[in-house]
C-alpha cells in the first residue's frame, strides 16, 4: 500500500494530552523508504509529543512526521493547541536544535564585530561577502555596534564550500585581524591573509545547511530562531529588545 501524505491542519485544533514519549521503532527509517520512489535524505528520527506519531528530520532541514509503520505522513509544521494560543512545536524544536549547534562554535572560529561598551545583545549571521544583502546588512555594522549589538560572522559560501568564495573566506579567518580582513572582502579588496590556516569553512557551511539556512544573509537570534535575508538595524534593535537610541 501506497503511503498516504496528510496535510499539517489535520492536527490543527487538536489538543496534546501530556504523554510518555517513546522511542522511534529503530526500523521505521527502512520502513519510510520501503515504497518505492527517492529516499528520504533522513537526518534524525525523534519522538513527538503525539502518540504514536514521530519526528523526521530531513537533512537541509525540513520536517516531517510519521506514525511507527511509516505509511502515514504529515508533511508540515506540528502545533499545540496551548491555553495561551497555538504554539509552533516544529518550529521551537528547531530553534533549540540551531541554538545548540550555534552556541557550540568557540569565539576564535567566528568573525566578531563587538561594540566598544557594554554588550548588550549577540546575533550570529551566516554571510557571504559576494551576497548583495549581506552588503546591505555589513554597511550597518557601525550602528549595530553602536546600539551595543554585538555581530558574530560564519561563514556560508552560497556556491559551496570549494567554491572561490569560499576560498576567499578562508583567507579572512587565516588574517590576523578577521574583521578588517572582512570589512576588505565586502568592499571588493584583496584578502591577503599573512599565515595559512585550517579556515572552518567547510565545517561552518554544512552546520549552516543542517541549521536550515539556505541563503544569506541568515540572522541567528540568541533563542535560535532564524530569519533569512536582510533586516534593517533597528528592526533587528527591536527584535532584541534593544533601544536604538542606546539604552536597554
Amino acid at each position: 500500500m501506497r503511503s498516504r501524505l496528510l496535510p499539517a491542519l489535520a492536527l490543527v485544533g487538536v489538543v496534546l494530552a501530556p504523554s510518555a514519549f517513546a522511542e522511534p521503532p529503530a526500523d521505521l527509517a527502512d520502513k519510510l523508504n520501503a515504497h518505492g520512489g527517492q529516499p528520504l535524505p533522513i537526518e534524525a528520527i525523534d519522538d513527538s509529543p503525539v502518540p504514536g506519531l514521530y519526528e523526521v528530520r530531513l537533512r537541509g532541514g525540513n520536517t516531517l512526521y510519521s506514525d511507527a509503520d511509516g505509511q502515514y505522513l504529515i508533511v508540515g509544521d506540528l502545533y499545540e493547541n496551548a491555553d495561551d494560543g497555538m504554539v509552533n512545536l516544529t518550529e521551537q524544536a528547531a530553534n533549540q536544535r540551531r541554538k545548540a549547534l550555534v552556541d557550540a562554535i568557540p569565539e576564535d572560529q567566528r568573525v566578531v564585530y563587538k561594540p566598544a561598551g557594554k554588550v548588550k545583545a549577540r546575533l550570529t549571521v551566516f554571510t557571504d561577502p559576494t551576497c548583495p544583502y549581506c552588503h546591505k546588512l555589513h554597511a550597518e555594522m557601525s550602528q549595530l555596534n553602536d546600539m551595543g549589538i554585538e555581530v558574530d560572522y560564519l561563514a556560508f559560501p552560497r556556491m559551496g564550500p570549494n567554491s572561490d568564495v569560499a576560498r576567499q573566506l578562508a583567507q579572512v579567518w587565516c588574517a590576523d585581524n578577521r574583521s578588517e580582513a572582512m570589512s576588505a572582502a565586502f568592499r571588493g579588496d584583496e584578502v591577503g591573509a599573512s599565515k595559512s590556516c585550517d579556515a572552518p569553512i567547510a565545517s561552518q557551511y554544512r552546520l549552516g545547511v543542517e541549521s536550515g539556512i539556505q541563503g544569506t544573509p541568515a540572522i541567528i537570534f540568541p533563542d535560535g530562531k532564524m530569519v533569512p535575508g536582510y533586516l534593517p538595524a533597528k528592526r533587528l534593535a527591536a527584535m532584541l529588545d534593544v533601544n536604538a537610541d542606546g539604552d536597554s
